[in-house]
């Protein structure tokens, strides 16, 4: 299905629809968001109950899956755009749900800001699109890129690039920001402070692959460029295996697991880069869902022994908790 559901503003010559998109890609990535956000919410009743903010966490939680849904069926880069600004703002307001924590206000405005260098350089990608094709409707820019490719921009005195170059590596910038690749990773092991469920939801299942999900969306663009491709397949085969090597010095049990996901994600970027998209978002779905576990079972381990997230301190783990 694709098509307009309404027009949402007018300016000048330039009209901005709400509309829907939903083929293969979106229904796996519908599928992997209500699915990993119901387990969340299940999940959430019984592990938040004795917390004071329990009817604010489930307004945001509810209020992420919404805008997570807005990013994955939108058809133009506005309706994208919007939804992948929700998630930031849910994101930093889950961060810092336990805001008397300095650490968890600090791990919010990190993650935030960090977010908003990535968004700098997608918006600028967005811009360049509506620039040159005078349109953010997918299919508009899509049937364009032919053109795109062949015009060539100076960024840098006697540096000719190719369009369609410039706005794929602009728009994987906000993805890098996103999908805590490097050197845009700083802010995950930092938005452990919030709640276990939460981490499992955002950093593990949905948020941070929604920049895996626009690579392959934006595959049409990526296709025509070597270069982007391969900054993309660099960036991803990096954060791949250097992320993975710092959960060696980690003793939180919560940032073992979000340095695994910055791995993981490197592979679904990697395979994205080397136009194995397929192969990227069937990783995608089977990460989310065991990832997911992952975050949810550490967070009984975590609740078992009275909020101790060390893992030098747990021992026994058998006898506790047998099931």
């Amino acid at each position: 299905y694709y098509g307009s559901v309404y027009t949402w503003v007018k300016s000048g010559s330039f009209s901005f629809d709400i509309g829907l998109l939903v083929d293969h890609l979106t229904v796996v990535m519908m599928t992997v968001v209500t699915f990993v956000s119901m387990l969340v919410h299940v999940y959430s009743m019984g592990y938040m109950r004795d917390d004071e903010g329990y009817q604010r966490f489930f307004s945001y939680v509810s209020l992420f899956t919404f805008m997570m849904l807005m990013l994955v069926t939108a058809n133009n880069f506005l309706q994208l755009f919007f939804g992948w600004e929700g998630v930031g703002l849910v994101s930093y307001l889950l961060i810092g749900f336990w805001f008397k924590r300095d650490s968890a206000a600090d791990g919010s405005l990190k993650a935030f800001i960090v977010n908003r260098v990535g968004d700098f350089g997608f918006i600028l990608g967005i811009a360049a699109i509506l620039d040159y094709t005078g349109s953010i409707d997918y299919r508009h820019v899509f049937s364009q890129v032919n053109g795109l490719v062949q015009q060539h921009i100076s960024i840098f005195s006697g540096h000719h690039w190719s369009l369609d170059t410039v706005i794929c590596i602009l728009l994987f910038i906000g993805a890098m920001g996103k999908s805590a690749q490097m050197p845009l990773h700083v802010w995950l092991p930092e938005s452990m402070e919030g709640p276990t469920p939460i981490s499992a939801l955002i950093h593990a299942a949905t948020m941070v692959t929604a920049g895996v999900f626009m690579v392959a969306r934006m595959s049409p663009l990526f296709e025509h460029s070597l270069v982007a491709m391969s900054f993309v397949l660099v960036i991803g085969a990096t954060g791949a295996l250097f992320l993975g090597l710092l959960a060696f010095v980690e003793f939180d049990i919560k940032r073992v697991i979000a340095y695994s996901t910055m791995s993981q994600l490197g592979y679904m970027m990697a395979a994205n880069g080397v136009s194995a998209y397929s192969a990227g978002i069937f990783h995608l779905m089977t990460h989310a869902c065991f990832k997911a576990l992952l975050f949810l079972g550490s967070g009984s381990v975590i609740h078992a022994f009275k909020d101790e997230q060390d893992i030098r301190n747990m021992g026994g783990v058998r006898k506790k908790l047998p099931f």
